[in-house]
């Protein structure tokens, strides 16, 4: 059994560590830590776990092997950089960090043990339907991919949003899944404001239009929604040379009554992607049996804050700004 200790005991914390336990074979979740000393103690006194004071002792408790960060973004980074320091196994939510310059520090920190230790968690690569599309691109069956129009929107936000997590919190699943996608890297990018939604009355923008482009020369837009105010709803199609491909809608039975044809839309992520958490744990935890990783890396979640960090600097100045990266290390390739 890999003995697993989770950082986090907010609502992806829970679903995790209930996932761990319940379905993934191979894992125990033996620790957690939270940065309410209440809410790791409840979930200790649930699943039977110790619950730290801090997430530095569940990172050093030596029953600890791997380590699982689902706290705060702003937290990520340094948890990372605490777990690599002990050479563990770590599985961070995303973003890996907030800013690229944190990134960087990660990858310097794993370089050194000459092996990847770090998963980020982007799920969506696990999606299925997500998978479908990508083999659908590499087949060349549609020619070559010109450009994907998507969007990303949530029902509302909580207290603390501000205009610049809609890319580093949001968007970020976009900025890895396109590039995933389309097998190329950013070149440049660009964020709009447009007409505001009565919705966003809370000192953010909302909507804001995500645009970037690839070094092949591929256009990619996003629309992203933090409060559209009817559901979660995510969207894409990649527009090939000879054809379209769409992401499926999630499996929702048809109804028709009083003269109308309807189905539910979600309104929690948890649901949307339940399964691509599934197997994406599931996968991690056989990974770190076997000793090597083939999930999201640590330069992917670099790769992602990148591009972020260029679309918010972009903010108000009406221009692509570039985005550009160190070398890519070995590891990583």
């Amino acid at each position: 059994m890999l003995n697993i200790g989770v950082i986090g005991c907010g609502a992806i914390g829970r679903d995790h560590i209930r996932r761990l336990h319940d379905l993934v074979p191979g894992a125990e979740v033996v620790a957690c830590a939270d940065y309410f000393q209440e809410a790791a103690d409840k979930v200790a006194a649930q699943y039977g776990i110790r619950a730290y004071a801090s997430g530095e002792e569940l990172i050093a408790a030596p029953e600890v092997q791997a380590i699982l960060i689902t706290s705060s973004d702003d937290s990520h980074a340094g948890y990372v950089l605490e777990g690599l320091k002990h050479g563990k196994y770590i599985f961070c939510e995303k973003p890996l960090a907030l800013n690229a310059a944190d990134c960087e520090k990660i990858i310097e920190a794993e370089l050194k043990h000459g092996k990847r230790l770090v998963q980020v968690g982007f799920m969506r690569r696990y999606d299925r339907g997500y998978a479908e599309m990508k083999r659908i691109i590499e087949s060349g069956e549609l020619g070559a991919p010109l450009m994907i129009h998507a969007c990303h929107r949530n029902v509302s936000q909580g207290p603390g949003f501000k205009t610049e997590m809609g890319i580093t919190n949001v968007a970020i699943h976009e900025l890895d899944i396109c590039r995933w996608l389309l097998g190329d890297e950013y070149k440049s990018a660009q964020v709009l404001k447009v007409r505001q939604s009565s919705l966003s009355n809370k000192g953010y923008d909302n909507p804001q239009i995500v645009l970037l482009e690839t070094q092949n020369g591929c256009r990619i837009d996003v629309e992203v929604q933090v409060a559209d105010g009817y559901g979660y709803d995510i969207q894409c199609q990649v527009v090939c040379e000879k054809g379209t491909i769409n992401l499926p809608d999630p499996y929702a039975v048809v109804k028709r009554a009083n003269a109308t044809r309807s189905f539910p839309i979600l309104t929690d992520w948890k649901d949307r992607f339940i399964e691509a958490y599934d197997i994406e744990m599931t996968e991690w935890v056989k990974s770190v049996e076997n000793g090597k990783l083939t999930g999201p890396s640590s330069w992917d979640g670099y790769v992602a804050c990148v591009a972020g960090d260029a679309l918010n600097n972009s903010r108000g100045k009406g221009v692509f700004l570039p985005v550009e990266t160190i070398e890519k290390p070995e590891l990583y390739r």
